[in-house]
């Protein structure tokens, strides 16, 4: 398994590669103010795909953040003395439903 995902790294390495050769024409990216930029088409395309790369990795932090404080908060909850509290409260339900279930002999 491990060769046949190498080969496929390497197909999509050489994919890349032969992309890359064949798209090295100067292209000219404008902006307001007459701003201008000339590089060549493949730096251009992989700036683009950097930069949707790490808009995409900073919006999946703020749930990664949020899950993170969650959990903070819910170990320090576990860790203080009225846990135990908690603890019986959260079980009380299944033993009630526990007490309501019929014999069986």
């Amino acid at each position: 398994m491990k060769t046949v995902i190498w080969i496929v790294k390497l197909l999509l390495f050489f994919v890349a590669l032969t992309f890359a050769v064949k798209n090295t024409d100067s292209v000219t990216v404008r902006y307001y103010l007459g701003a201008e930029w000339q590089a060549p088409l493949i730096f251009v395309i992989l700036v683009v795909f950097c930069l949707g790369a790490a808009a995409g990795a900073i919006v999946s932090l703020a749930p990664v953040i949020r899950l993170r404080r969650e959990v903070s908060r819910l170990r320090k909850q576990v860790s203080s003395p009225s846990a135990a509290v908690a603890k019986t409260d959260v079980d009380a339900p299944s033993r009630a439903a526990a007490s309501n279930m019929p014999d069986v002999i």
